[in-house]
């Protein structure tokens, strides 16, 4: 417990130093073993990518400095509760255990409101404001046929 303040803590400092960089106010950090492996702040407008996310940005940074995509040794600490991007990003990690401070509401209250999202995601695709169409083609199951077959593929 000690340690999930400590790390929580340095979280929400990047958040604070990334708004005087021109940041959002979002800050992660990523540790194992007690040991910090990777930090970010959100970078989304300074770097023009939606995805450059703190959480996501910090999973990139640790994954290239373990050379794992299994992020599963490791505990995500964020000064805010991560958005639907994030967590679906922390569950592709592997991540076991996500640590934050301010929630959903406070993030709301701040402009960033998901719950659009939230709620997109629990309709089928016929009923999102985004239009889905799908255009079935036999050469996409060709390419699961071909992965399944493969002798190279790691699975995840």
């Amino acid at each position: 417990m000690h340690n999930d303040r400590f790390f929580l803590n340095k979280a929400i400092e990047i958040a604070k130093e990334n708004i005087d960089k021109g940041g959002g106010p979002f800050g992660a950090l990523i540790a194992m073993d007690g040991n910090i492996v990777a930090e970010a702040g959100n970078t989304v407008v300074l770097s023009n990518d939606p995805t450059a996310h703190a959480e996501v940005t910090a999973i990139r940074h640790a994954s290239q400095k373990l050379k794992t995509f299994n992020l599963g040794e490791c505990t995500l600490y964020s000064s805010c509760e991560p958005c639907p991007m994030c967590l679906g990003a922390i569950y592709w990690a592997g991540i076991k255990k996500v640590v934050y401070s301010s929630d959903r509401n406070g993030a709301a209250k701040a402009g960033f409101n998901d719950r659009f999202i939230y709620d997109e995601i629990l309709l089928d695709p016929s009923g999102r404001k985004i239009v889905f169409l799908q255009l079935n083609d036999e050469r996409s199951e060709e390419v699961f046929r071909k992965w399944e077959q493969s002798e190279n593929k790691i699975p995840y």
